[in-house]
């Protein structure tokens, strides 16, 4: 009896066991989303679903031609290995908070209210492993600072 139970479970597992891992996520850009969370230093956590621009293409071309960006989402721009980022806001039609991204997951700057059109360059100041772009004020209004945590998983 003993055999046939353990028979019959595995007979009903192992289909689950040998699925194929769920496909991700797509955005309308053709982007993988992912999920991101920041915890601030008051114990305070927010979640983002963002695209992830991992190719030079979709970095090159970010969130600009965008006429809108919700509050709880945006773009994660991997950086391997770490290096200086420079952003400009060329063709980008809406404010966006630029978040950059210590090696160690914790935020070294945040560029508040990015001005749209703009050619001037928007630097992180150290070498990041990435950068996060949000609506314009929404670092502010969550009182994201630096040093506050962030994890996402390509």
């Amino acid at each position: 009896m003993r055999r046939l139970q353990l028979l019959a479970a595995f007979v009903l597992l192992t289909p689950l066991a040998c699925q194929a891992k769920k496909p991700a996520v797509q955005s309308p850009a053709g982007m993988q989303v992912v999920l991101l969370t920041i915890a601030t230093a008051k114990g305070q956590v927010h979640t983002f679903q963002v695209e992830v621009a991992a190719t030079d293409a979709q970095q090159e071309r970010g969130l600009m031609f965008r006429s809108a960006l919700a509050p709880d989402a945006g773009m994660i721009f991997p950086m391997q290995p770490p290096r200086f980022a420079s952003f400009w806001m060329k063709n980008t039609l809406i404010p966006l908070d630029m978040v950059f991204i210590r090696p160690d997951g914790r935020i070294a700057r945040i560029a508040a209210r990015t001005e749209p059109f703009s050619l001037m360059p928007v630097d992180s100041g150290e070498p990041v492993s990435a950068v996060l772009e949000i609506a314009g004020g929404r670092a502010a209004e969550l009182g994201l600072a630096k040093g506050d945590h962030v994890r996402w998983t390509p």
